[in-house]
């Protein structure tokens, strides 16, 4: 699903459907622009022709599924910068989940350009430059703050016991979007994927696929591998998916040769691609645990079934949310916004069907249900006290390691993981049992 495979023909077709030159092939074409004429030259107000063609491209696109979409150009420039995993900005974090505080500083990236200035978690941006931005939306504020690297912008910000506003003069740089974290961070501000004790277990969260999983995934693994990892965790829960080849990469890190990793189906649901493994993989003995809940999707839940099917990890958690339909992302307005479109289908190596359709039970064989005896169900006050408590973990400032310590271990790994985890527990103590149980001669 690289979103660089830009599919032309698509574009050009959709293109005609507002030129009177391909009327003959698609008469519809041709009544839509008419009626975009009329709509300019007859309504009682001046109409912004932009806002018509997103309109009409919203609407026809809303009538094909759950997960085709058009993207003007207001939401295509975040989206691009999701999968690049890299913007021009000042390197935070901002929420607006309580509009009586405004937009609120969730984190400041380590080594950014608000971190290095001081901004810290808790502050409310009330300006951006001369804006007044105590009522602002959370994409106004970051259209605000994001920008070419070398930019400056001003930061006003309120903090709790400061009786005016702080300034913060900020010079935008470029900001990498970390998509593979770990425990808790070391005292550089990296992230540590050793969990505590002395078992030498391994914690990977993948929270999204972009273009730069891949690399960080193996920076990861390098690390643990000189850490002396005997098992690997990763966390795919709450991951919305991304880029198929990014899953496609990190699953041929542990599986044989030949393995069938996903297979892709178009609209005659004949077989489109077939992905195997490599066999170059280093870690193809590795015990795995994946964890997954129900918003773990798309492109998490191909890495899920692949190691699942091919008996490499056990799965722990809740069932997965069901999305296996593929999306090709293709410019239109030349190239000024994007059509995301539904264009396959993909399976998993079992030849079962990820996708959950509208008319699916719970009965039905969809998604990656976890396996038997580590299906852990949270309710909504659970799922949020372990919310809250890994974002304090994660925001917990990095201290010093004591002298001497070589391993790089997390500030406050002694305290082991945070508090209310049942999921994460259940895989420590499957990866425990595995690498206790006698190895065959």
């Amino acid at each position: 699903m690289s979103r660089r495979n830009l599919w032309l023909v698509f574009a050009v077709t959709l293109v005609s459907l507002v030129c009177y030159s391909r009327a003959a092939h698609n008469p519809y074409g041709r009544w839509l622009a008419e009626a975009m004429d009329i709509i300019e030259n007859q309504y009682i107000e001046p109409v912004d022709n932009e806002k018509l063609f997103e309109g009409a491209m919203r609407g026809m696109v809303g009538r094909l599924d759950d997960y085709s979409s058009f993207l003007p150009r207001s939401v295509k420039t975040f989206f691009d910068e999701t999968l690049d995993q890299k913007y021009g900005g000042v390197g935070i974090e901002v929420s607006l989940s309580d509009p009586e505080r405004g937009l609120t500083v969730v984190s400041a990236r380590p080594g950014g350009p608000a971190f290095q200035a001081g901004v810290k978690a808790g502050d409310r941006i009330v300006g951006i430059d001369k804006q007044d931005t105590r009522k602002a939306t959370l994409e106004d504020g970051l259209k605000l703050m994001r920008g070419k690297p070398g930019t400056e912008v001003t930061l006003r910000v309120a903090r709790e016991g400061a009786p005016e506003p702080l300034e913060f003069h900020l010079t935008r740089a470029l900001i990498k979007i970390d998509s593979v974290l770990g425990d808790m961070r070391r005292a550089d501000g990296a992230w540590n994927f050793l969990l505590p004790g002395d078992d030498k277990l391994g914690y990977i969260r993948v929270t999204s696929f972009g273009e730069l999983t891949v690399d960080e995934f193996h920076s990861a693994m390098q690390q643990l591998s000189k850490q002396g990892c005997r098992g690997l965790i990763i966390d795919l829960r709450n991951n919305p998916g991304g880029l198929l080849d990014a899953a496609e990469q990190i699953c041929d890190l542990f599986l044989p040769a030949g393995a069938v990793i996903v297979t892709t189906r178009g609209r005659d649901a004949q077989i489109r691609k077939e992905s195997l493994a490599s066999g170059d993989g280093p870690f193809q003995t590795l015990p795995l645990v994946v964890l997954v809940n129900g918003q773990s999707a798309s492109a998490s839940e191909i890495v899920a079934a692949c190691l699942q099917d091919h008996g490499r990890a056990k799965i722990v958690g809740e069932r997965s949310f069901g999305k296996g339909t593929v999306q090709n992302v293709i410019p239109v307005e030349a190239r000024k916004s994007s059509l995301k479109l539904t264009i396959a289908t993909y399976w998993r190596p079992s030849g079962k069907n990820i996708h959950r359709m509208s008319v699916s039970k719970d009965s039905d064989d969809w998604g990656v249900k976890p396996d038997l005896g580590s299906a852990i169900t949270l309710d909504e006050k659970q799922a949020t006290a372990l919310a809250e408590g890994r974002r304090a973990r994660d925001l917990r400032a990095p201290q010093p390691t004591s002298p001497g310590d070589a391993s790089g271990a997390a500030a406050g790994s002694d305290a082991g993981p945070f508090q209310f985890d049942p999921q994460l527990e259940q895989a420590i103590d499957l990866l425990r049992a595995e690498l206790a149980a006698p190895k065959p001669a």
